[in-house]
């Protein structure tokens, strides 16, 4: 009996930045400082909720069109230069498609939009009896939001309308992802 092989798929290819070298893989560990998530997305939007768990009614449902969905952990020893940098590498990251599957162009170059989604610095608590729970691990806030405010404005300098969550509320996220194109950018 023969046996038959499934033809082989092409390689896809890897997300690059502006300067064509391509993105790190994350370490095992995580010891960098910030760290952001990025999908690819289609469409996506946010919405806040209140205590009650309905729509917050001082706060507009944000959406965007083509562009990049990013979560964004800040941690206490980020500064300007982390700031900048991970701006421009979002900023600067090739990963939309161009012809024959390529991925040549940057959320800049095609004209995309940002959602942006603060992420409070949290670990699992893993007692030796009864269930994990998720523990805050934030211990300045007042740090982590500015932080956050000062890197969506540094997007903003980019040319890309960023649109943005609420540091420190509960929210609903919706989206419809181009992929699976989803990866995260640490600051070394």
């Amino acid at each position: 009996i023969p046996i038959v092989r499934p033809a082989p798929q092409p390689a896809i290819p890897r997300p690059q930045f502006a300067d064509h070298s391509p993105c790190k893989a994350l370490p095992t560990t995580y010891t960098g400082t910030m760290r952001i998530s990025v999908q690819r997305v289609n469409e996506a939007s946010i919405a806040v909720l209140n205590d009650l768990g309905t729509l917050d009614p001082t706060f507009d449902v944000q959406q965007i069109g083509l562009g990049l969905l990013l979560t964004v952990e800040i941690e206490p020893d980020d500064d300007e230069t982390t700031i900048d940098m991970m701006a421009n590498r979002v900023l600067t990251l090739r990963c939309f498609d161009g012809p024959q599957g390529s991925l040549p162009q940057s959320v800049q170059e095609i004209r995309g939009e940002i959602l942006s989604i603060p992420q409070p610095l949290t670990s699992l608590h893993s007692p030796a009896t009864g269930r994990p729970q998720l523990v805050a691990e934030d211990t300045d806030d007042e740090h982590a939001n500015l932080t956050w405010i000062r890197f969506n404005e540094a997007l903003r300098s980019g040319n890309v309308p960023v649109y943005e969550g609420r540091y420190g509320a509960r929210m609903r996220i919706g989206s419809i992802v181009d992929g699976p194109f989803q990866f995260t950018l640490i600051s070394d």
